[in-house]
């Protein structure tokens, strides 16, 4: 088994969560074409890619395994498709000037796997992370209050993302094979789509003598190369140390929303976004003190 390297996690963790975090930049060079579409196409190139990828990244008896277990297979085809549903709201989002929105949405949701833990796996609460999940409420609850709706897009993007941890909790595959089958599950759909839209972008042999068609075609690799750095950052940094580092990924996208793309903040939504940080202060702060008690054991 190859020795930690704390340097090399850092490295790559931050190069993980820098290219998430920059994802908007990429989707703005899409605008033009219908977020369904990105999906399908990312659904389509994602799953040639990771498929090339396992050619050399080896994975030993992993479909040996799936093809044992096909209740396995049943669950990768359920978060297969919630994750299709975050891709599409994120998109969409990000290409119509909701990125605020859905920069809530990520840091909403590691208070949301806890209370999805809470609730359907019968976990249970320590005192702080209670106060966590409890500022976050009353953060979407004045927002509920000040604009008279929720924030849906923020929700939807930190549920179906929840979801979609909590069901890959219950095939034990790896990210990359799991991400592979995932895909391909959704390739008939993603094909039969085209089929049925013949006047899309990509539908078109024109569209891909373009530039644009570059892009799109990169959704494989743009999906791919962070997961897997995630994945190796995993092996040489501590669990909690990611868990810090996940912020990274949605402080970008705000940042990229206000300063880049001029999204306005309302103050409706910076009050929770204040509350949101307080809750994930705590939630860090709380996580800390636990892994330092299990240390000292």
């Amino acid at each position: 088994m190859q020795a930690a390297n704390p340097r090399r996690g850092y490295i790559l963790g931050l190069t993980a969560y820098i290219i998430w975090g920059l994802f908007p930049i990429y989707f703005k060079l899409l605008a033009s074409v219908p977020a369904l579409e990105i999906i399908v196409n990312r659904a389509i190139w994602s799953a040639i890619s990771g498929s090339l990828l396992l050619l050399v990244w080896k994975h030993p008896g992993w479909w040996r395994e799936l093809r044992d277990n096909p209740r396995r297979l049943a669950i990768l085809a359920g978060s297969g498709t919630l994750i299709a549903v975050n891709w599409l709201i994120y998109v969409w989002a990000v290409n119509n000037n909701h990125m605020v929105e859905a920069s809530l949405g990520y840091f909403i949701n590691p208070l949301i796997n806890v209370m999805l833990g809470l609730v359907l796996l019968r976990e249970r609460l320590r005192p702080l992370q209670w106060l966590a999940v409890l500022l976050a409420l009353v953060g979407v609850a004045q927002q509920v209050w000040q604009v008279g709706s929720l924030p849906w897009i923020s929700l939807a993007l930190a549920f179906s993302f929840g979801f979609y941890g909590l069901i890959r909790k219950q095939a034990p595959v790896a990210a990359l094979p799991g991400l592979v089958v995932e895909t391909w599950i959704l390739v008939p759909l993603a094909v039969g789509w085209l089929l049925f839209n013949p006047m899309a972008h990509s539908a078109q042999p024109a569209f891909w003598t373009t530039s644009e068609a570059i892009w799109l075609a990169m959704a494989g690799p743009v999906t791919l190369v962070p997961l897997v750095c995630f994945n190796a950052a995993a092996r040489h940094l501590p669990y909690a140390t990611l868990g810090f580092l996940q912020y990274i990924a949605p402080t970008l996208v705000l940042s990229l929303a206000v300063l880049m793309f001029g999204e306005h903040m309302p103050s409706a939504t910076l009050v929770t976004f204040l509350f949101i940080w307080a809750g994930l202060i705590i939630y860090t702060v709380d996580g800390w003190l636990a892994m330092k008690r299990r240390a000292q054991r």
